[in-house]
Parts: structure tokens; sequence; C-alpha cells
């Protein structure tokens, strides 16, 4: 047999590393026996695919130029395998692009030349510590319901991308999950232990945009009184995840791309930069690819972050799913209230399947936690869930029961308006009743409990307000 074997480590896990120069090869060699792992190298993709074929691996590291092929060729090679195998490629210093191609193709992530060995060892351990399929499922305290093709897909590309270290671009109406699917992919990939970090670009003012991402020194600028990492640093070692990156400044966005490619960041006020290793998840509502056409997003940063482009479908697509989402929102949400759940009649789900939720899974959530606080029944009716009043006209174009809808809802979002609703009504309960609360609760047909949980919610004040 042509390379190398060297056999380290009582667990049994062995690397097969793929390089055409033997002083990289030695290297590599020397790094993981130290780390207690078993290492086979080759020097081409021929004898690699003969090793693949005869022997089980952990991990395959392969060079992503060798004498007879490509290291791509390799990554496609074993993705093809389908047994899960994480590859990582070598790539020459400063090559963005193919960085981007192999975790394209497949790869559980790169390293670049010169090979700088603590980044070596964190690859090495974050891919041996990939769970396997079943146990990321079972693992998972959180899930994205539904068995429609819509969700089946989307389901089975966030099986594939958690077992990478890919940047990963999810697009979706508001409300359609996005941060779920972050999580997800967090929750079901090697860096499940390590911290999670959200971060909505949208809340954070222009001007504190980069010492809330990468951190300050103390005396950087005013107020600055003392050393502060960023949103960077919090992530160390786990997901970073930018929600509404479309909000981002364009200085900002040429910052975040250096400290994606070259994983690094440097602190406001510092001359040194400092080693990051984070994952980097994206979401937006907006069109990044028509922001990018139209000059407010940096082409480079949009293909950098776009590896993996994952939609996560509107609600009306998937209705399928809806009594199996909405059964397990209400479950949910009783159990946050300490009551009991009512069931949900046929005749509100079928309401619920014919109405198009612009708002998504958000706006099912809004309304089902409304239905459940001012309703005292052990059934949920369409009465309940309100939806005559925000759908004037049913799917074959006849006039509903809410057809003389006042114009005013078309001026502000669903959710504030049934806000406004709720609002007028319990206060012109109070009013009636001298604001006494149980009477209040009484003439509006639910529970005093209720009516608290509902005043606390908008911000209505307990006492009677003065003359």
């Amino acid at each position: 047999m042509n390379g190398s074997e060297r056999r380290a480590g009582a667990e049994g896990l062995r690397v097969l590393v793929v390089d055409d120069e033997p002083d990289i090869r030695e290297l590599l060699e020397l790094t993981l026996v130290k780390m207690g792992l078993g290492v086979e190298s080759v020097g081409s993709v021929a004898e690699a695919k003969l090793r693949l074929a005869e022997a089980r691996f952990a991990l395959c590291l392969t060079d992503m130029r060798l004498s007879d092929g490509a290291g791509l060729d390799l990554v496609r090679y074993i993705a093809g395998l389908g047994n899960d195998l994480p590859v990582a490629v070598i790539t020459a210093y400063g090559s963005a692009e193919n960085a981007v191609a192999a975790l394209k193709a497949g790869a559980f992530d790169y390293v670049s030349k010169p090979v700088g060995l603590e980044k070596l060892r964190a690859l090495v351990k974050s891919a041996l510590s990939l769970p396997d399929r079943g146990a990321a499922s079972a693992g998972s305290a959180q899930q994205l319901l539904g068995e429609s093709a819509p969700l089946a897909q989307v389901r089975a590309l966030l099986e594939r991308v958690a077992r990478t270290q890919a940047p990963v671009y999810i697009s979706g109406e508001s409300g359609s999950g996005k941060e779920l699917a972050a999580r997800l992919i967090h929750d079901k990939g090697a860096r499940r232990d390590k911290p999670f970090v959200p971060v909505n670009c949208g809340a954070i003012p222009d001007s504190l945009v980069e010492s809330e991402l990468f951190g300050y020194r103390k005396g950087a600028f005013t107020g600055a009184n003392e050393d502060r990492n960023g949103f960077f640093q919090a992530a160390h070692g786990g997901t970073l995840f930018l929600d509404e990156i479309a909000e981002l400044p364009l200085h900002t966005q040429v910052l975040l791309l250096r400290a994606i490619q070259e994983k690094r960041v440097r602190k406001v006020g510092s001359t040194q930069e400092e080693a990051v290793d984070v994952r980097i998840l994206c979401a937006t509502n907006q069109n990044l690819a028509a922001m990018v056409e139209a000059g407010r997003f940096r082409r480079d940063l949009y293909y950098r972050i776009n590896v993996v482009d994952l939609t996560m479908p509107p609600l009306r697509e998937c209705r399928e799913d809806i009594p199996l989402i909405a059964s397990s929102i209400l479950q949910r949400i009783a159990a946050q209230h300490g009551v009991p759940a009512p069931r949900m009649s046929p005749a509100a789900l079928e309401e619920l399947m014919r109405y198009d939720f612009p708002g998504n899974v958000r706006e099912l959530e809004n309304l089902i936690e409304r239905a459940l606080a001012l309703s005292s029944s052990a059934e949920l009716s369409p009465g309940d869930l309100a939806l005559h009043r925000i759908s004037p006209e049913d799917p074959s174009g006849e006039p509903g029961p809410g057809a003389d809808l006042p114009p005013k809802l078309a001026d502000e979002p669903l959710p504030a308006y049934l806000d406004r609703l709720e609002r007028e009504a319990i206060l012109s309960a109070l009013a009636a009743t001298g604001f006494n609360r149980t009477a209040a609760a009484r003439r509006l047909g639910i529970t005093f409990r209720q009516l608290r949980y509902r005043m606390e919610r908008l911000g209505i004040r307990e006492e009677k307000p003065a003359a």
C-alpha cells in the first residue's frame, strides 16, 4: 500500500489524510496522532478512494490540489457515498472562492495554508463531535412540525447543512420560522453544546453596529469605560445568527466579510485582531439579490453568506399541516399559563385552513393565544378565533361575514389591528362597570384571570383613571 499509516488512540477513531506533499502529510500526521487519533495518509485521489472502500474513517482531510485531480472531486465522491463521513479541505491562503466551492460541494469545513495547528485541532474536534442523525433528531428540544412536501424538503436540507460548517442564508416571509430553522441547524450540528447567539441587526443603531458585533476597547469612544466583547466573541465556538442582515450598513458589511473569510475580528479601538471560531447563519425577509443589484448590499458578502440557500415556505403553502401546528401551539401556550388545553372544533380548524395567514406561524400563534385567553369553553370555535373579522372574502370569492370590515385595517398590521379591537372591548367593559374588573370580566364572558392577563399584555392600567 502506498502512503503511510500511524495508529493511535484508544477509541479507534481514524483520519484519512490526502495530500501529495510529504512534508504536509508528516505535519498533519504528527498533529493528529498527538490528539490520540489513528492516521492513514495517501497522496492521490485514486489512493483515497481505495482506502475509503477498504476501511472506515471518522474524518477525511484533503488538500484542494492533488496530483491526479482536485480535492473537490473527492468531496463530491464522499458525499455520494451517503455514509455521513465529514470531509475537510485545505485551501490556498486567501482563496475564498475555493473555500466557498468546497462548502457548496458538501465539505464540513476548510483550513487555509499555511495550516494553523490550533485551527486544525479545533476543526478536527468539531468534526469528530458530530452526532449521528438519529441522535441529533431525537435530542433537539424544538421541532419543525409538518409533513407537507415543502416542509419535508426543508427538514431534509436542515439535516444535511447541520452536518457542515457552511454559512446558510435563510430567507422567507415574516413569521415563517427563520430563527427556528437556525436553531435547529445549531442543535443538530457539532456546535450544539456551544452558544447560539441571535442578533437582530435591524434593532442596532448604525453608529453602534461595529462595537456590538466585534466589541470595543476601553477608551475607544465616549462611554467606553471598560473592555467589552461583542457578539462574535460571545458566540465563540458556537453559532452566530444574524437576523435581518439586510439592515446592516455598507461599511459594516465590509468588516463582516473579512470576519467571515479570515475568522478574525478587531475590536473598536484596538490595533490587534483576535481569532474567533463561529458559524454564521443569516436571515432576512427582504430580497437580498435585488438589494445587490440596487447597490444596497455588497455582492461579495452576498455570495459569501449564501453558500447554502434555505427558504422557509409560507404557511399558506402548507395548509395540510395547520391542524398539527395549531394543536402543538395550543398545547404549549396552555401549559405556559397553567390551564387545560381546550379542543379545537372541526369548524375552527376548517376556518384556519381556509385562511391565508399573511403573518404565517407567528400570526397563527397570536390568534390561538388570543382565543385561549378570551375563551372559557372546553372547545375553541370559529368565533373564538375571530377570523371573520379579518377575512372579508372566502376563497370562493363570495362575501364573508366580515365584508363590512372597517377600512382602518388596511392602514395597520393585523396584530396591531386585533390588539386595538381587544383593547377597545376591554376598556369599554371597564368603563361600563366603573373599572370593576370582576364585573368587567363577567360582562366580556371571560374569567377574571383571563382579563388580568389580557390587561397586562396590552398595558391597560388596573386602577380607574383619574377624572
